[in-house]
């Protein structure tokens, strides 16, 4: 097995109208998956899912679904809790109609409570999202809580993989570039590759691990808050973090992640650049 990967959404240089020729479209350019965006709501009517499962299907291509930005586990309020859980099982009836067996989840803000109490909060609450998607017959989906960009958020990659401990479905959503933006740059190179993705192995398990989702882009922060923007890889202003010395670890572990790459506009494109270059590390592996 190796990693896949695709682009979040369709890139700027994407041909067609309907979503439903995206996949035809990835494979034409050698990518190997999708990210359909929710983000904004859940607004995607079954006939369309459907035509997008078909198509993906039939192109061989690998299907997630980001569901709406706006959830917030950490929120402790019982009527926000009960509209994050329709949030997340409205997102996991498209990607159910989909095929797609992805979905991620964000995981929250702080509300001006310590990091442990939000996360202590996020951990009720997901733990009533997973009760709800089983009972709606969702449970063979995978959630996927997100590594978060800003440092008010919830979400480093300790916190996410706490998250993720609650049940064996659970898969972790490492935004990698949302890592570096949080940690203003720290978080990038061979040494945080490999000390991310071994804390990964540390607390999933070797197998689990290497099945993770991740998304990344290069990504513009600022001191006083970690994420401002996404960038694309054409960008010079010199900002990361740098793809290769974690795809060369990765490949060297011989894991099989799943990419999505955020960048703006150009994400098709680059998540093939990402791709090649994971290539060359895989064929340098000793066989």
């Amino acid at each position: 097995m190796s990693a896949i990967f695709g682009p979040a959404g369709n890139a700027e240089s994407f041909p067609y109208k309907s979503s439903a020729d995206a996949p035809k479209w990835l494979k034409e350019i050698g990518l190997d998956c999708y990210e359909y965006q929710c983000g904004k709501g859940v607004h995607v009517g079954e006939a369309t899912a459907r035509k997008v499962g078909a198509a993906a299907a039939e192109q061989g291509i690998s299907l997630s679904l980001h569901a709406p930005y706006f959830i917030n586990l950490a929120n402790p309020d019982p009527d926000a809790l009960q509209k994050t859980i329709g949030y997340i099982t409205g997102a996991c009836r498209v990607a159910e109609w989909m095929g797609a067996a992805r979905v991620v989840i964000h995981s929250g803000a702080l509300m001006g409570r310590t990091r442990r109490e939000a996360l202590d909060i996020a951990l009720g609450s997901l733990k009533e999202v997973i009760a709800s998607c089983d009972g709606e017959g969702f449970g063979h989906l995978t959630l996927c809580p997100e590594t978060m960009g800003k440092i008010n958020q919830l979400g480093d990659l300790d916190e996410v993989l706490e998250l993720c401990t609650l049940d064996e479905r659970l898969l972790p959503c490492v935004d990698f570039g949302h890592l570096y933006a949080r940690s203003l740059g720290a978080d990038q190179g061979a040494e945080a590759a490999e000390r991310m993705l071994s804390r990964m192995e540390e607390v999933l398990g070797g197998e689990r691990a290497s099945r993770f989702h991740s998304h990344f882009s290069h990504i513009e922060f600022t001191p006083g808050g970690g994420e401002k923007c996404h960038r694309t890889f054409a960008d010079d202003g010199g900002y990361g973090p740098d793809w290769a010395p974690l795809a060369e670890a990765v490949a060297r572990r011989g894991w099989s992640p799943t990419f999505i790459c955020e960048s703006a506009g150009t994400q098709a494109e680059d998540a093939l650049a990402m791709k090649r270059i994971y290539q060359e590390f895989e064929r340098g592996v000793p066989g």
